[in-house]
């Protein structure tokens, strides 16, 4: 039977947006970019701390701090991101109807009531738990009672977001397979719903016994289901980000995947095996068995690194051959040299790429490893690791795709254009140096969780080498010039949707789909015909094959220069 629903025709891209859609769309990347201020602000208390030349508020300050820094940057920003991220990917690319818009708004509210109650429930003064939160240390019910909220908002909008892949499937406004970035996106939402499930299992009994109904809440059992929620929530934003990679590169470049079958079982090796890497977390525990540790760490990590380096070979590859077509033959890098390095949403995209493999990839698959780990285990290495793959890979790809969201979704102009050019160089460079100096630090010893690395007072304090006082100092540098980049992106982005020059393209209109078929749009720009061989020594992305050979390099030497610093505590045994 014939409906009327309400669409928009981007003229530019073809895309197709579900009124409801959008709007959910917009109010979730709103409140995200609302959370990712908060949590850059506090994170300039934590990094003038750590600082030692600095060291700017007291212990008790600097713990409520740390605490608001990591719940608002690593589980409010990207999350609510990530549904603007699953409604695009479903309504918009699937060119489709959201399936029940109401309870898309009751998941929103339920996500921005929870995320408001714990982080009052921080600023109280009295739930400086860190992000970890681990018991038996507590924090107030409104902690827990807040991230509750959060992921059953969260659990209620990845529902919504099925019920748009069978409205898609059931009215036939697609052909095929979905897209690779739907596929990607269901990749996030299925680890979202493990994810939420752990939290679940973890975090209610914990908010039971803050308010006295269970007696005892066990440390290691506490400790090893909480990590299948705070590590799998953050490979929920790896399966989103490098979804929004094949979407950048079909974006900018017309790119086409070099095999959609490959890329898309390296997403299925994500759902299977990604969520272990929280084994990382658990490996100097004693209870856990040898036999889980060891799986866990050689042949379920395996095969999740698998399917990072598929994805991070097939997205610049994909970007090479789309540039060879257009004539960019001449050596190995003319198709780099001559890519559009002043383009933000490029520019974001591609620096995510290298800063997730080169920093983020290499330094978790030392960590995972449980000989190496015991290297640095609790020391600041471990968040400079995942200033690399999230603070950097799944922010900066966030940002990219802001670059795009902003002209198609809102409808604006991007105000301080010249500004754009520069922000994600300014960003990636700033955090990227946060990332590589935290590692170095914590190879040497610095303590995660510390505040005062001169360990002031104590009656047997430990003297770090002047080399880690150094990485500290270039730590705090580094993240002063991230500030700097991530306000220019907050100015960019509040400037252009709130007072960026409106886009006269053709408002909101009745269409009437005929037996409940969207109106298919123009498709968005594709490399014409097949691959080819359009590269040298016989490969049609010649210049992406050196770069991963040059990644290859430095992962063995890495990995050989760890095991070469495990080597000299043998003899302590």
């Amino acid at each position: 039977m014939a409906t009327n629903r309400m669409f928009r025709t981007c003229p530019s891209t073809g895309l197709v947006f579900h009124e409801p859609a959008e709007k959910l769309m917009k109010a979730n990347a709103v409140v995200a970019v609302v959370f990712l201020l908060i949590g850059g602000l506090l994170a300039i208390g934590v990094t003038l701390t750590r600082w030692q030349a600095v060291h700017w508020l007291a212990p008790d300050r600097f713990y409520q701090v740390l605490t608001a820094h990591g719940l608002n940057m690593l589980v409010f920003w990207i999350i609510f991101f990530e549904m603007a991220v699953l409604y695009f990917a479903a309504s918009t690319l699937l060119k489709c109807r959201l399936a029940t818009p109401s309870m898309g708004w009751v998941g929103f509210w339920l996500m921005l009531f929870g995320a408001l109650l714990n982080n009052y429930s921080v600023l109280r003064g009295d739930s400086s738990v860190m992000f970890t939160s681990y018991a038996p240390m507590g924090a107030h019910p409104t902690f827990y009672l807040g991230l509750i909220v959060f992921a059953v908002g969260a659990l209620v909008n990845c529902f919504v977001f099925f019920g748009t892949l069978a409205v898609a499937k059931n009215e036939r406004t697609y052909h095929g397979s979905v897209p690779l970035v739907t596929f990607g996106a269901i990749t996030a939402a299925i680890i979202a719903v493990f994810t939420i499930a752990s939290g679940a299992i973890i975090l209610i009994p914990t908010f039971l016994w803050s308010v006295g109904l269970i007696e005892h809440i066990d440390s290691l059992m506490y400790r090893t289901i909480w990590w299948a929620f705070g590590h799998s929530s953050q490979q929920i934003n790896v399966s989103a980000h490098v979804a929004v990679w094949y979407a950048g590169a079909a974006v900018v470049f017309g790119a086409k995947p070099l095999s959609e079958k490959v890329s898309r079982t390296a997403f299925l090796l994500y759902i299977f095996f990604l969520q272990l890497a929280s084994a990382h977390h658990l490996l100097a525990d004693p209870g856990l068995t040898s036999n889980w540790k060891i799986f866990n760490t050689s042949y379920a990590m395996y095969l999740a690194v698998l399917a990072s380096m598929v994805h991070g070979l097939t997205v610049p590859g994909s970007i090479e051959v789309a540039q060879r077509k257009k004539g960019y033959n001449n050596g190995l890098f003319e198709w780099l040299r001559k890519a559009p390095w002043g383009n933000p949403a490029f520019a974001a995209i591609f620096i995510s790429i290298i800063v997730f493999g080169f920093l983020g990839g290499i330094s978790g698959v030392m960590m995972g490893t449980e000989q190496l780990n015991l290297l640095i285990h609790n020391t600041i290495y471990v968040p400079g690791h995942f200033h690399a793959t999230v603070a950097t890979g799944t922010t900066l790809a966030f940002m990219g795709l802001t670059y795009f969201l902003i002209p198609v979704l809102f409808r604006k102009q991007v105000m301080f254009a010249g500004m754009a050019k520069w922000q994600p160089y300014i960003f990636g460079i700033g955090m990227a140096g946060v990332a590589l100096f935290m590692m170095g630090a914590g190879t040497l010893g610095v303590p995660r969780r510390h505040w005062d690395m001169a360990f002031t007072g104590n009656a047997m304090p430990y003297e770090f080498p002047g080399t880690a006082w150094l990485m500290m100092g270039l730590m705090g540098i580094s993240a002063l010039v991230a500030f700097l980049g991530g306000a220019m992106y907050l100015a960019i982005t509040v400037g252009s949707v709130f007072f960026g020059k409106s886009i006269e393209t053709p408002g909101f209109k009745h269409v009437r789909a005929a037996d409940g078929v969207a109106p298919a749009p123009q498709p968005v720009a594709a490399a014409a015909g097949g691959h080819g061989n359009v590269g040298s020594w016989g490969m049609v992305a010649p210049g992406t094959f050196v770069l991963a050979l040059v990644f290859l390099g430095a992962f063995v030497l890495y990995y050989f220069v760890n095991w070469k610093y495990l080597s000299q505590v043998w003899p302590l045994r």
